[in-house]
């Protein structure tokens, strides 16, 4: 997509006011979007450079090329009420080239409800000039430029994607029909009530580069056969994963080389470790004959372009639009829309007889569409969230080619969110306008519900990427805005790559504490709400602040954690106090939300994920075979080198223990004594010789105990299979040797507080008297070839997480080298720093987008807890990928029952003893026994 800066000249009678990183907020004419901000964060544009700094979670989601893509998109977003200020902010920090905000209309009342960026003294104003400046400060980055004029043809076509939210039918299909005559990509976002709408047209063709953003595949081969449908048969390790209609190509195969690097090929599985694809076009003419593959790769692909030629112009099938359409006539004839809880008869029959073809159904679900003339006028924060992140990933989409768009129609509803009894109505009166920040939730609640949720006292484990949107919407919807409080504890600090989708955070909020600082945030959201920040980690040792006087006044807890850990305790901790619990989470595009309801579901404790896939340790020791495998040798020889060794000296010198095992004082001793360097010369001798040693050495002794030819005792190759036969290394100071040389270096430098240095000229100088042992292999060396034989040695490897955000303490450039430099010696194809970041930091991908739409399911989860809803089926746990895009929504599962004798019970279940009396007396073991023999 080319990109298309706006015109420096100004055409149209509205006002345009922008923001860039270095002007303040101001009317000016000139729009050029190309400028280069004033802290020397590079431009958006054909030439930018991607800062991975700020955008690394949600490189690990879209990758480099996308992100560039998207860096030469402007967008414009028209409307800017809740749903639009909510897709305008995920857009602004995904980054893309400029936003453009648009809105004609003022701030009301019920506004207040949704729209984050506004407060009561914007009433009256223009809700784009005043969200403008606001919205700037997500990102600098994205300059932001807020229009007040109509929204013309020549206007519009500045921009390459257009997203119009809070707007009529006939001005959707109008500016829908030129932007489909002009290439430019419209998504149509609205939302009314508990109702919401999304309609997406990309054009006539639609080019998607990664339809899933899943990684290939891959599985080693054992063997193909000759004929015209090739029998592909993979090693038993493991099933192949593969599914029938996958694309495949093929690397390192020995013998029918024809295959290797062959364009993609569509697959049919036969079984867990076989598949066939036709190949008769390389051996047409050879006999039809088994053939072994030694060490080859099958590697799954998605088809490299999926083009797209089926979007079409905006039509209405089925009776849910119909009711959007009844709503856009009843504000088109009365100037307003219904009022809430109104029973005004709305011309259902009129709007569907206007229709023709698909878009006319055949009976109207006549209730469907009442209800939502009663609660249309309504505007909710959690609706708009859950809108909000859906729109503006599929702006994402537009922009980049990356994941599959909506096709092309999306509706949703949480009308379980009203009374559970059927026929309950509220009146009119009770949800009319107040003039309050609320007035757009009282529209479909009422003031009772209101009343409630100001009420409520919430703990809120975690101000990360969820709980910064929970806090925005508990802000919204007015949790703990009267009687009650919101507590929300986090001991971590704020970091620069917090700020994609931690959008509470500034740059200049960097290094404060994360609860303090979101709480003040939400405080300028809705000045109402009590909230406190704590710094504490949750768990056993905290136990005495949260203790049971602290659980017994909750109404209710949400998780917003990101480990498994601390989300059991907390649900543990609400099973025993019987507390409902919201429990959410998102990696990349995919997201889910879990409700634990007391007496009613199970709890999140109840379930658990299978336990993630290891690596056997003698792979990792002897025998990789991927990339993966060389990088966790990798994390395992830093820990080995730069932590372990300084910590037990520093815990022997500290303590002076007594006895201890002699390999224990081995170590000690080299590390204090026969390892110490006295300058910056000895760790550069250090770190060459360990070169020498682990990429020479250790791979020629390998070689000498099972040399290329060796045969196992039943006459097969021993390096065959996942066995790769390694070559050792000759040092030379090419840059990937030399950035082993100087990470190690001044790693080993930094261990011992001597000064390093990144000079590599100095390191060079220094290596020229560097005398390195020759090698002579050792005989009677045991090397283990399987896990057994090192379980009966005794042998064990350890784990350690490194420093992988900071670019500066040279963890990532050992790491980096040291396993690229082993898949070299294995002849496995290496990675970029990008790549090992994700797998040796074991960096979760997040997306601001599925975020927001996974805390607005969350959100509406909470409103039926307030409610006090008692049947299972008004619960619903959510789970969605927005690349696909796919959405699944089931009842929870019910707390299992169990039986002791005749009684059921469940995890929700106790025996409850009050053992000191009304008068003070203890209860006496007799009572006791009475007692436990009548309940």
């Amino acid at each position: 997509m080319s990109s298309s800066p706006l015109s420096k000249k100004r055409r149209l009678s509205g006002t345009e006011t922008k923001t860039g990183s270095h002007c303040s907020s101001s009317n000016s004419v000139r729009t050029d979007l190309s400028h280069t901000p004033a802290n020397g964060m590079a431009k958006n544009g054909n030439d930018a450079e991607i800062d991975e700094g700020l955008y690394s979670r949600q490189l690990y989601v879209l990758g480099h090329e996308a992100m560039k893509r998207m860096q030469n998109s402007n967008v414009l977003i028209s409307g800017m009420r809740g749903l639009g200020v909510e897709i305008a902010k995920n857009v602004i920090l995904g980054g893309v080239r400029s936003v453009t905000i648009h809105d004609e209309g003022v701030a009301e009342w019920r506004d207040l409800s949704s729209q984050f960026y506004l407060r009561e003294e914007d009433l009256g104003k223009n809700r784009a000039e005043v969200s403008q400046a606001r919205l700037a400060e997500l990102n600098s980055y994205v300059p932001v430029t807020g229009y007040t004029g109509p929204l013309t043809e020549d206007y519009l076509t500045k921009f390459q994607v257009v997203v119009l939210t809070n707007s009529t039918l006939d001005e959707q299909q109008t500016l829908g029909e030129f932007c489909h005559s002009k290439g430019i990509k419209l998504i149509v976002a609205d939302t009314r009530g508990l109702f919401g709408q999304l309609f997406c047209d990309f054009g006539e063709e639609m080019i998607v580069y990664d339809t899933n953003g899943e990684q290939p595949l891959s599985a080693m081969i054992s063997m193909i056969t000759k004929d015209s449908a090739g029998v592909v048969t993979c090693l038993d390790e493991a099933r192949h994963g593969f599914e029938s209609g996958d694309y495949v190509t093929f690397t390192e195969i020995q013998g029918m080389t024809e295959l290797n690097g062959c364009k993609p090929v569509e697959i049919k599985v036969l079984g867990k470790n076989t598949l066939f694809f036709f190949f008769f076009f390389f051996f047409s003419s050879l006999p039809c004959v088994s053939f072994p593959v030694q060490k080859s790769l099958s590697s799954s692909l998605a088809q490299p372009e999926f083009l797209m030629t089926d979007f079409a112009k905006m039509e209405f099938p089925g009776q849910m639009h119909l009711g959007f359409q009844a709503i856009h006539a009843f504000q088109k004839k009365h100037g307003h829309l219904p009022a809430p809880w109104s029973q005004v008869h709305i011309t259902h029959d009129d709007v569907n007889s206007a229709q023709t073809g698909s878009a006319k159904v055949e009976q109207l679900n006549e209730s469907l569409i009442k209800k939502m003339s009663y609660v249309a006028a309504g505007d909710l924060a959690p609706v708009n969230a859950f809108f909000g992140g859906l729109a503006a990933q599929e702006v994402m989409k537009a922009c980049t080619g990356k994941f599959m768009p909506i096709m092309q129609w999306l509706y949703f509803d949480a009308l379980e969110c009203l009374a559970e009894e059927e026929g309950f109505m509220l009146t009119e009166e009770e949800c009319a306008p107040k003039n309050c920040r609320y007035d757009g939730q009282v529209a479909v609640f009422g003031t009772k519900m209101q009343d409630l949720l100001a009420k409520q006292r919430y703990f809120l484990v975690g101000a990360g990427a969820i709980g910064c949107e929970l806090l925005k919407n508990f802000a919204m919807i007015g949790l703990a805005a009267g009687e009650g409080e919101v507590i929300v504890t986090d001991m971590d600090t704020i970091e620069k790559s917090n700020l994609n989708r931690q959008f509470l955070f500034r740059p200049w909020d960097v290094t404060k504490m994360k609860s303090d600082t979101a709480a003040a945030a939400v405080k300028l959201m809705n000045p109402a709400i009590k909230i406190t920040g704590h710094q504490n980690r949750v768990g056993p040792d905290t136990e005495r602040i949260y203790d049971d006087d602290f659980f017994e006044s909750l109404d209710g807890v949400a998780n917003a954690l990101d480990n498994v850990d601390a989300r059991m305790y907390m649900d543990r901790r609400c099973v025993y106090y019987r507390k409902p619990l919201l429990e959410s989470g998102t990696l990349g595009t995919k997201g889910n939300v879990q409700v634990v309801i007391p007496f009613l579901t199970e709890s999140y404790s109840s379930s658990q994920d299978p336990p993630e896939k290891s690596i056997p340790i003698c792979t990792l020791k002897n025998f990789p075979n991927a990339i993966e495998h060389t990088l966790q040798w990798a994390r395992d020889e830093f820990e080995g080198l730069f932590k372990q060794p300084p910590e037990n000296a520093m815990q022997y010198l500290t303590y002076l223990p007594g006895a201890q095992p002699a390999e224990v004082l081995e170590a000690l001793y080299k590390s204090l004594v026969t390892d110490c360097p006295q300058n910056w010369a000895d760790c550069v001798a250090w770190a060459r010789n360990h070169w020498q040693c682990q990429y020479s050495n250790n791979i020629r002794q390998l070689l000498h105990n099972f040399p290329p030819d060796q045969l196992t005792s039943s006459g097969a190759p021993f390096w065959s299979g996942p066995k790769r036969c390694p070559h050792p290394l000759e040092f030379s100071t090419t840059n990937l040797h030399m950035d082993y040389v100087v990470a190690a270096a001044n790693l080993f430098a930094q261990t011992y507080g001597l000064q390093g240095s990144t000079d590599r000229a100095g390191v060079i100088k220094i290596l020229q008297d560097v005398k390195v042992p020759p090698f002579t292999p050792r005989s009677g060396v045991k090397i283990h070839v399987s896990d057994q034989e090192l379980q009966n040695n005794n042998s064990s490897i350890g784990m350690f997480t490194c420093g992988c955000d900071d670019d500066t303490n040279f963890h990532m450039d050992f790491i980096v080298a040291a396993s690229n430099l082993r898949a070299e010696n294995y002849d496995i194809p290496p990675t970029d720093r990008h790549k090992s970041k994700l797998i040796a930091g074991k960096i979760i991908p997040a997306i601001a987008t599925t975020t927001a739409a996974v805390v607005g399911l969350v959100c509406l989860e909470l409103f039926k807890i307030i409610k006090g809803h008692k049947k299972l089926e008004s619960y619903k746990n959510g789970f969605m990928n927005l690349a696909l895009p796919f959405f699944a929504f089931s009842e929870p599962i019910a707390a299992p029952k169990h039986k002791y004798y005749e009684i059921d019970w469940t995890l929700w279940d106790r025996f409850e003893v009050t053992g000191l009396q009304p008068n003070g007396e203890e209860m006496t073991l007799r009572q006791f026994l009475d007692y436990f023999k009548v309940c």
